[in-house]
C-alpha cells in the first residue's frame, strides 16, 4: 500500500501534473493540500475517469484539503473537532485495510510573534489534542501533509540564515514534537536518505535549481503502523514541470 502528500498550491493550475503523477506513481492514497477552490468546483468527475474517488474540504482562493483513493473513504471528518476554525485545513478517513489518514495544512504563521504565529501554534494544540483521542480509536493512523515546519537543521538548506524564522522556531518545532510524542514516527527518517533532502522550494533566485530548500511536507506513522513502513522518499519530478507547485510529493510505502 502507498499513501502520498502533496500541497500542490492551486489545483485549477495543477490539475493536469496530479493526473500525470498519479498515472505514473499510482498510489492508493494522496492527500491534498491548497486546492485553493471551494467544494462546488472540485474535479471529481475527472478523477474518477482517472480511477480516483476523492472526498474534499474546499475553500474559495485560500487551504482547502482532499484525500484521493482507489477505495472508498468512511467515516470522513472535516476539521478538527474541539476546535473552532472556519479555514479549511483537514479532511480524515479510514480506507481499506483500516488505515486511518489524516491530511492537514498546517497554517504557515507568517513570522514569529504575529496574530497568525499565534494562531499556528494553538492550532496544532488542538490537532494534538483531537489525535490524541484518535490514536486510541484508531490505532493504524497516518498524519500526512504539508506542516509548515522543519524538525531540525537537517530539513533547512541555510540553518544559520533561517534560525529563528518561519518554520524554523524553537517554538514551532516544540509543537511538532510533542505531535510525534503522542507515538508517531517520521516516516522519512526511518530510512537513510541523501543529504539536503528537501520538499518546498522556493519560486525566487533559482530555489529548486540550487537546491535551496526545506522539508515541510511529513508523513508521520502511528507505533501500530511503524513496523510496515519498507520505505519513503521525496519526488522531485513534478518540481520540474512547467508551472509546478512549489512543493513535491512525499510517498510512502507500507507491507
Amino acid at each position: 500500500m502507498k499513501l502520498a502528500t502533496w500541497n500542490i498550491n492551486s489545483l485549477t493550475v495543477r490539475l493536469p501534473q496530479v493526473l500525470d503523477w498519479l498515472a505514473a506513481n499510482p498510489v492508493d492514497v494522496l492527500a491534498l493540500q491548497e486546492l485553493k477552490m471551494s467544494d462546488d468546483k472540485f474535479p471529481h468527475a475527472a478523477l474518477m475517469e482517472a480511477g480516483y474517488q476523492s472526498v474534499c474540504f474546499g475553500q474559495k482562493t485560500y487551504n482547502g484539503v482532499a484525500l484521493l483513493s482507489k477505495t472508498p473513504a468512511t467515516d470522513i471528518v472535516r476539521n478538527i473537532p474541539g476546535f473552532s476554525d472556519d479555514m479549511a485545513r483537514v479532511i480524515s478517513a479510514n480506507f481499506d485495510p483500516g488505515i486511518r489518514v489524516v491530511g492537514a495544512y498546517f497554517p504557515n504563521g507568517q513570522e514569529p510573534g504575529s496574530d497568525k504565529f499565534d494562531y499556528k501554534l494553538a492550532w496544532i494544540k488542538g490537532l494534538r489534542d483531537w489525535l490524541r483521542t484518535e490514536l486510541v480509536a484508531h490505532p493504524h493512523l497516518v498524519l500526512m501533509g504539508d506542516f509548515n515546519i522543519t524538525f531540525d537543521d537537517a530539513d533547512v538548506w541555510d540553518p544559520e540564515g533561517m534560525r529563528d524564522q518561519i518554520h524554523c522556531t524553537d517554538e514551532e518545532r516544540y509543537e511538532l514534537n510533542a505531535l510525534v510524542a503522542l507515538g508517531l514516527h517520521d516516516a522519512h527518517r526511518l530510512f537513510a536518505q541523501p543529504a539536503k533532502s528537501y520538499s518546498w522550494w522556493d519560486y525566487r533566485d533559482f530555489g529548486f535549481r540550487r537546491n535551496h530548500g526545506l522539508r515541510i511536507d511529513h508523513i508521520l506513522v502511528s507505533g501500530a503502523l511503524k513496523p510496515r513502513v519498507a520505505a519513503c522518499w521525496i519526488d522531485k519530478a513534478p518540481r520540474k514541470n512547467e508551472r509546478p507547485s512549489d512543493h513535491a510529493p512525499v510517498v510512502v510505502e507500507l507491507n
